[in-house]
């Protein structure tokens, strides 16, 4: 079904949406900015192999929206947005992505953009020949992007053991990482390092056994991940991966991982829910690298891994209470309190937003 793009800006609350063509170097984009309001609009550079343009505005639009829940969640003085490239064999790389950087330095300052799937330091390299507001991979950015991510997924588990047990007693605990790229290696690592158990998956097998063999975990069949009996799965690939027939599969008390959307609607968090299983917002507990580069670019200042972690177990902490006392599934209370935010932001009543 085709997008009403107007009727869905509208309906959302986005500020902007545009299509990039580039004739030379065959780029073909979207850029999404959801929201501006209380300081410049942060969200990464995804480069993907979409089935057609519509759904790659269906992702740009949500990762966006996205971006601006993790902002106000995280208390940020910024917004969200995203930009998707159309990953096709005749794209010139290194030419799409100076054509992204000027696109960029066009709003001088109004939008930041750095990494996400399809793009790491040589793309944002190339991004930062025409740009000022890119999160740089060198020594001149802000660092520790994917540390600061993990940092926080690993205290947002923490937080829900804690919720569920009372503790988190990670010797007793069995954790399923799916997806070993940066975030879910070093998730894994961190799960280790507290004497978690932690099986492991990736669709790159030999991907898969080189990180098997650096951190010594146990790798199981990609087809049956969602089968395995565990504490927490924790998603840490793309998105879109808990609807009608995976959820039902599941055999977890915890879902809580790196990723973004994991949920194809949120209505699937609320049949979480019903279920027993306690699942962790993905835009609370994932928004480490965010507040990372959003600090830097704001402020100058690198912010701690650590102090990240802690700042996200505590807005997790207070999203699981809210959940306890209210009897509501958690992301039903994190869209409510980050929606407030934003509608106060924009002197709007929650209803209006």
């Amino acid at each position: 079904m085709a997008i009403h793009l107007l009727e869905a800006m509208s309906r959302e609350g986005f500020e902007e949406v545009i299509a990039l063509h580039d004739r030379r170097s065959g780029l073909r984009a979207f850029l999404a900015i959801h929201d501006s309001t209380q300081g410049p609009a942060f969200g990464g550079l995804r480069r993907w192999s979409y089935l057609d343009e519509d759904q790659a505005l269906r992702d740009c639009l949500r990762l966006s929206r996205a971006m601006t829940y993790k902002c106000a969640l995280a208390g940020l003085a910024a917004g969200g947005a995203k930009l998707v490239i159309l990953d096709r064999t005749e794209l010139d790389l290194r030419a799409s992505y100076r054509a992204i950087g000027a696109l960029v330095e066009r709003f001088a300052g109004r939008f930041y953009t750095g990494p996400d799937v399809g793009t790491d330091a040589e793309e944002l390299g190339w991004v930062a020949e025409q740009t000022r507001y890119v999160t740089r991979p060198d020594e001149t950015g802000p660092g520790l992007l994917a540390e600061s991510t993990c940092a926080g997924v690993f205290a947002g588990i923490a937080a829900c053991l804690r919720h569920l047990d009372g503790e988190e007693d990670w010797g007793r605990r069995t954790i399923v990482v799916q997806g070993l790229g940066a975030v879910g290696r070093g998730l894994s690592r961190l799960l280790l390092e507290a004497g978690a158990r932690v099986r492991a998956s990736d669709l790159d097998g030999e991907k898969a056994e080189r990180v098997a063999r650096e951190l010594d975990l146990e790798l199981v069949d990609p087809a049956t991940e969602y089968d395995q009996a565990c504490d927490v799965f924790a998603p840490c690939a793309l998105g879109g991966i808990l609807h009608d027939l995976t959820l039902t599969r599941l055999r977890c008390r915890i879902v809580a991982g790196g990723a973004n959307n994991v949920l194809v609607r949120s209505l699937h968090g609320e049949r979480l829910h019903e279920r027993g299983v306690l699942y962790a917002p993905d835009f609370a507990i994932n928004s480490g690298a965010l507040i990372r580069g959003a600090l830097f670019h704001l402020e100058g200042r690198r912010e701690s891994v650590e102090a990240i972690g802690a700042r996200i177990e505590a807005a997790l902490e207070g999203i699981l209470a809210r959940s306890r006392e209210e009897g509501l599934a958690p992301v039903r209370v994190a869209v409510d309190e980050a929606a407030a935010r934003i509608a106060r932001w924009r002197g709007e009543s929650p209803a209006e937003g």
